[in-house]
């Protein structure tokens, strides 16, 4: 187990880790998709989602408003229906309406108490703004995919963070759902990673699933809290 104790900063993977992003995915697509006459699982729309996305977010670089609305279309084409422009943009103007996980806020609340956090996120800057009010707490550091201008899990947007924390990377301790967009990138580094394990044994998730080992593994960022016995 790793001593807590020698972290100054803990950086978050945001939608996923932090913001229950499967239930906003899912909000708004099987609503769309049942409209248009087709009745799809949950499981079955984010584990496409898994193998979108990822193809979405190759060079050249574009926005994550561009990316989700060709992740709508690609799940629509997936199940031979058409969405109008307004219908694809519509998954990207769903973010206001996704919601943190039960444990965030007070554990986001707890954490700062000892340590100073950072967001790195595959998100545009504007829609992190719809985001953010929602956690309770001021971030101390924030760095976009935007702002980098390419996607995780490329090396560029942990450098970056380290860059703008300056901080040396033993300092810093990394939480995400993702072991594919966050924690092999980040472990490949040498920075310490939590497993926030959002999916706890469920078949489906939107997320590409790789093996990967973690330093440590938590069911929820709370639980964290609890082993800083904060």
């Amino acid at each position: 187990m790793l001593d807590l104790a020698q972290f100054e900063w803990l950086s978050f993977d945001c939608y996923g880790t932090l913001i229950n992003w499967e239930a906003g995915i899912l909000g708004y697509v099987q609503p769309v998709l049942r409209r248009k006459g087709c009745e799809v699982p949950g499981d079955e729309i984010l584990n496409l989602y898994s193998e979108f996305e990822p193809r979405r977010q190759q060079p050249p670089y574009q926005t994550y408003r561009e990316v989700l609305a060709g992740v709508a279309r690609d799940l629509a084409g997936e199940f031979r229906v058409q969405l109008s422009d307004e219908e694809a943009r519509g998954l990207a103007d769903s973010i206001r309406n996704w919601e943190p996980f039960p444990d965030t806020i007070h554990a986001l609340r707890r954490l700062k108490s000892r340590y100073k956090l950072a967001v790195l996120s595959n998100i545009d800057d504007d829609l992190f703004v719809l985001t953010a009010p929602k956690f309770g707490v001021a971030f101390d550091g924030l760095v976009t995919a935007q702002q980098v201008q390419s996607y995780k899990p490329s090396l560029r947007n942990f450098e970056t963070l380290l860059e703008r924390l300056q901080i040396d990377k033993r300092k810093l301790l990394h939480l995400a759902e993702s072991l594919y967009h966050d924690v092999a990138p980040a472990r490949s580094m040498g920075i310490a990673t939590v497993w926030v394990n959002r999916r706890q044994g469920r078949p489906a998730a939107a997320t590409r699933l790789i093996a990967e080992q973690p330093d440590i593994e938590v069911a929820t960022v709370g639980e964290l809290a609890d082993l800083a016995r904060l």
